[in-house]
């Protein structure tokens, strides 16, 4: 008996919810476990040290380009087949990270390993179209909390892993949960077939008339790219600062990585909130949240305890600010139109993301050339110039 096709205003299952938001986690961790491992990667495969960064900047080309030209498509083919094959690539290709011999192979693997990851933005919009739109901003917190858990405990628990074992078994372990993921989301998920018509070139010319059709879309993508800068600025700054100041080992910035875990909370109540019309106020919030936590870690740097305290405080409003503004922007975007979803969102996220990417790389030489001092205060500018453009927003 065929699975019934997925309708607007279905509600979702509290069950469902919940698996989608674990594969979301799973799947998105993905792109994050090499940052701490770059130093033993580069050492087995290979790579010079100055060659090194490539292993992340690879794997995040993969997920941008995936954005824009397979995400797309999630409003063209049916969703779970799109899902299935995805999931399947990405499964080989954590495979062959696992085994890598050289450098070559390793980096191919990372990039597709990036391309494969992008499923978690079709299941996103997958979930909407299961929720009824009482319930869709919870339902995106709810799955975006997920999301934002797998970023978070990406980074420490790879370290772990790799502590107790070689980098290796990272990848090997991610390939067996993504293998049992897979079966489970074939065997749960209803099927989805858009109906559009549009063909692939035009579904991709499209995105360049949705972006400039779309104002709300171009708005919440800057402020979002603001504060997913500051985000990974922090992110890749903090363990030079941890061990500078403080003289943390790896294990130690592992244990003060997983403090940010709890900024996810901010998901799901943004969601709920975001319900009931609030969406206007916490996205001024969560600007101003994420310039104070930067200013904290610029007025308290000494390498007192009540310093480092104030720095985990700092983590957990930065973090608290990017995921909740995150989930009110989704929510905005979502409601935009229903057979538009897959693009929206996968220019939304490729914006934010590439936001990410050039505050990753700024951190390097912000760090090197001014220390904390110059970090903080362009940690603050970004959400800061998110605030000014916010203003601009006309009251609905």
């Amino acid at each position: 008996m065929q699975k019934e096709q997925v309708r607007e205003n279905k509600r979702i299952s509290s069950g469902m919810v919940f698996l989608m938001a674990a594969a979301c986690g799973l799947i998105v961790a993905n792109l994050y476990y090499a940052q701490t491992l770059v130093g033993q990667i580069s050492v087995s495969t290979g790579l010079s040290s100055a060659a090194a960064g490539i292993i992340v900047t690879i794997t995040q080309i993969g997920y941008v380009a995936g954005l824009l030209f397979i995400v797309p498509v999630s409003d063209l083919i049916e969703n779970r087949r799109l899902m299935t094959l995805l999931l399947a690539a990405l499964f080989v290709a954590l495979l062959a990270a696992a085994f890598a011999p050289n450098a070559p192979l390793f980096l191919t693997a990372s990039l597709l390993i990036g391309l494969g990851s992008v499923v978690a933005q079709i299941l996103v919009p997958f979930a909407t179209y299961m929720a009824s739109e009482e319930q869709r901003g919870r339902v995106v917190g709810n799955v975006m909390s997920g999301l934002l858990l797998g970023i978070m405990f990406a980074r420490p628990l790879a370290s772990f892993i790799a502590s107790m074992w070689k980098w290796q078994a990272v990848f090997a372990m991610s390939a067996i949960l993504i293998a049992v993921l897979t079966i489970l989301l074939v065997k749960l998920l209803p099927q989805r077939r858009p109906t559009s018509s549009t063909s692939y070139r035009e579904l991709i010319v499209s995105l360049g008339k949705l972006f400039k059709d779309t104002p709300i879309l171009r708005r919440r993508a800057f402020y979002q790219a603001c504060l997913f800068g500051a985000f990974s600025l922090f992110w890749t700054a903090i363990p030079m600062q941890l061990t500078d100041r403080f003289g943390m080992s790896q294990q130690g910035i592992a244990l003060f990585a997983l403090a940010g875990v709890g900024g996810a909370v901010a998901a799901p109540i943004s969601g709920r909130l975001a319900d009931k019309g609030w969406t206007r106020l916490l996205t001024g919030l969560a600007m101003a949240i994420a310039a104070i936590s930067f200013m904290l870690t610029y007025l308290f740097q000494s390498n007192s305890t009540t310093d480092l305290v104030l720095l985990v405080l700092a983590a957990i409003m930065l973090d608290m600010a990017v995921s909740g503004n995150l989930v009110l922007g989704q929510r905005a975007i979502y409601s935009l139109g229903s057979e538009a979803r897959g693009r929206l969102n996968g220019l939304f996220m490729s914006i934010f993301f590439v936001g990410g990417a050039i505050g990753s790389f700024i951190a390097g030489l912000s760090y090197a050339y001014g220390g904390w001092d110059v970090t903080s205060w362009i940690g603050t500018a970004l959400p800061l110039a998110a605030l000014v453009y916010y203003s601009t927003e006309k009251r609905s």
